[in-house]
């Protein structure tokens, strides 16, 4: 008699069904996929390549937007290693406050020393200023020269570095996807990678200098969960828990994101371990005594916010909504972060006052943002039972958000591509996810993963090349905001921007009549950027010194009346009336020539140059005076 196989059975076993997520989490590769795209070294070159290949043409971009105030116009930063303790021991925007006789102008300041710390670094061995000469580098800053040459081949060193730390950040999010959201299905990690790489809304990030702060606060929060987790299976190196700690403080240098982690850590221990709420709340205690420590921290660092910034549109874009019109666009703003995530365009590098118009509840937007985002939330706790990777997607997403959406938090802006940064990986895991299980409902499989491939080309296609056109906006303020007012034509800033990027290309004009054209489009955005908001300061600066070009020192005195009435203590303003004097001199307007002069002197009473000019004046209209008298008496 043949040997029974012990391996047979008498009967057929029935097929357990699985949920979606189960079938995605399931640890058997896909025999239709090549083993290799599964390879963690495989997977992080195909995403190094594409972060290069999407960002490689930023590096001969110069600067723009608040590049000039955290690097060009940063002593600390000029000074190489010397300028690291101000740096680490300062508001990031101290040193540009100092420059205009301010202090902190935003909600809770500015903290994130170790972005500015690697521009500092980097000086160092471009060649850092001495302190002599740093005030003089800081105010010749963008002038045609020697200097501006020099500070454009810096930039294009930095851009480089910037490409590099996204590329670098984009590996250790894979680790993290692979190590810890996607364990057991490496592709879909590869997959919501790609999909944030490729992802337009994230240029302002990259091609954007100051923005690295972004890019390394996402780096070494992946690297916290990452070691976070190694500790958690090898308890006896306590090495990792070191590790993990030292990452987490340097995603707080980076920036306030880390905070989210007092959240996402625990959640992550629960869903991923299958900890009991208890556990995963202890697992995390190391991590968040870190978040006390900061805080405590930031608080002996960060200066309180100006009291005149409080009614600055500026700095604080509801400043004229009542409370129901700020609540209101808050909600519908949350709508406008998700909608571009989905479909990113147009883009903007500005959205402040009046870009976004204030909305209450009788705007229907408010209410749909507001249903989906509650819907959100019960669908967080729908897949938060099952412990699924989707409650996790959008925890991160929503968590992210609360930070940057003003409703918990005044940031001092209405939003920002850049700020979604962070929520956009919860959004790339979620869609991940839902493509790869729409890819299991195609059949036969293979033409499910064909439809998966194709998708996936077609998206690196279509997105890398928004991606790239998009980087050759940011080369500069001026193609970067003559390409905005086309989306943000209501936007203050894009509009006093288009208006200094004429006035600068007037300095550079050789044509007299095209310098005069262009000085004269200037004043034309100036006047709009007044328009939205009367109490703009530096429009009325800019407007005056624009009208000083022109040789028209009464609207330049005019504007600069206005700068005196709305900020009293702006810097150098004895200096300004008194060359708007010597414009008023050289027209013979006398006595407004005098009155300018002695609006210098009641700024700056040691101003001799004023001084000087007022008894020059004086001593030629007293001979003016006397010489008809001598005539009279020859008569």
């Amino acid at each position: 008699m043949a040997k029974k196989n012990i391996n047979a059975t008498s009967r057929p076993v029935q097929a357990v069904k699985k949920k979606p997520e189960e079938i995605i989490e399931t640890p058997v590769k896909d025999s239709l996929i090549p083993a290799w795209l599964y390879d963690f070294k495989v997977q992080a070159i195909i995403v190094a390549v594409l972060a290069i290949a999407m960002y490689c043409n930023t590096i001969k971009n110069e600067y723009a937007l608040d590049d000039t105030i955290v690097i060009v116009k940063n002593e600390y930063v000029y000074e190489g290693f010397a300028g690291l303790k101000s740096i680490m021991t300062k508001d990031a925007f101290d040193s540009y406050y100092k420059q205009f006789n301010s202090s902190n102008q935003l909600s809770g300041g500015r903290y994130r020393p170790l972005s500015i710390a690697t521009f500092a670094i980097e000086q160092q061995f471009l060649g850092p200023v001495s302190p002599k000469k740093v005030d003089s580098v800081i105010t010749h800053a963008g002038e045609h020269g020697p200097q501006e040459v020099k500070l454009m081949h810096d930039m294009h060193v930095r851009h480089f570095f910037n490409v590099i730390w996204f590329m670098l950040s984009m590996i250790a999010l894979l680790y993290f996807l692979r190590f810890v959201v996607f364990k057991n299905n490496t592709l879909l990690a590869l997959i919501a990678v790609v999909l944030f790489v490729i992802h337009p809304i994230h240029t302002e990030v990259v091609a954007n200098v100051k923005s690295r702060d972004e890019i390394m606060s996402l780096l070494f929060i992946s690297l916290t969960f990452i070691l976070a987790f190694k500790y958690e299976e090898q308890k006896d190196k306590k090495s990792l828990l070191v590790y993990g700690i030292i990452a987490y403080v340097l995603a707080f240098l980076s920036k306030e994101y880390a905070i989210a982690l007092a959240f996402l850590l625990p959640l992550s221990f629960y869903i991923f371990k299958k900890y009991s709420l208890t556990d995963s709340v202890k697992a995390a205690l190391p991590f968040l005594a870190v978040v006390a420590i900061y805080v405590f921290i930031r608080l002996q660092i960060v200066a309180p916010m100006s009291q005149d910034s409080e009614n600055d549109i500026l700095n604080n874009p509801y400043a004229l909504a009542n409370d129901a019109e700020k609540l209101g666009t808050k909600i519908a703003t949350c709508f406008s972060y998700l909608r571009l995530l989905v479909f990113p365009y147009p883009l903007s590098a500005d959205y402040s006052y009046n870009s976004i118009p204030y909305k209450d509840f009788s705007n229907l937007l408010v209410w749909l943002s507001l249903a989906i985002h509650i819907a959100l939330i019960r669908f967080f706790f729908v897949f938060l039972k099952q412990r699924s990777v989707v409650a996790f997607a959008i925890a991160f997403y929503f968590v992210n958000l609360l930070l940057i959406c003003n409703i918990i938090f005044n940031i001092g802006g209405t939003m920002g591509e850049r700020l979604i940064y962070h929520s956009s990986v919860g959004f790339c895991i979620a869609a991940a996810y839902f493509l790869y299980k729409g890819m299991e409902k195609i059949q036969p499989a293979l033409t499910g993963r064909r439809v998966l491939a194709g998708v996936m080309v077609l998206l690196i296609i279509v997105c890398g090349f928004r991606t790239i056109a998009r980087n050759n906006d940011w080369k500069n303020d001026q193609t970067l905001f003559f390409k905005d007012i086309e989306t943000s034509p209501n936007s203050i800033l894009v509009n006093a921007d288009v208006a200094s990027s004429y006035i600068n290309m007037a300095d550079a004009e050789k044509d007299s009549l095209t310098r005069i054209q262009d000085i004269h489009k200037g004043i034309g955005y100036f006047d709009r950027a007044i328009e939205i908001d009367p109490v703009f300061v530096s429009g009325f600066l800019n407007r005056s010194m624009a009208y000083f070009k022109l040789k028209r020192p009464d609207s330049a005195a005019m504007n600069l009346d206005m700068v005196r009435k709305l900020y009293p203590r702006y810097p150098k303003l004895d200096e300004m009336y008194y060359n708007i004097g010597v414009n008023f001199y050289v027209n013979k307007q006398y006595q407004q020539a005098i009155n300018a002069w002695q609006i210098t002197l009641q700024l700056n009473p040691e101003y001799a140059l004023a001084r000087n000019a007022l008894g020059v004046i004086q001593r030629e209209m007293q001979q003016a005076q006397a010489q008809p008298a001598q005539v009279q008496q020859k008569k």
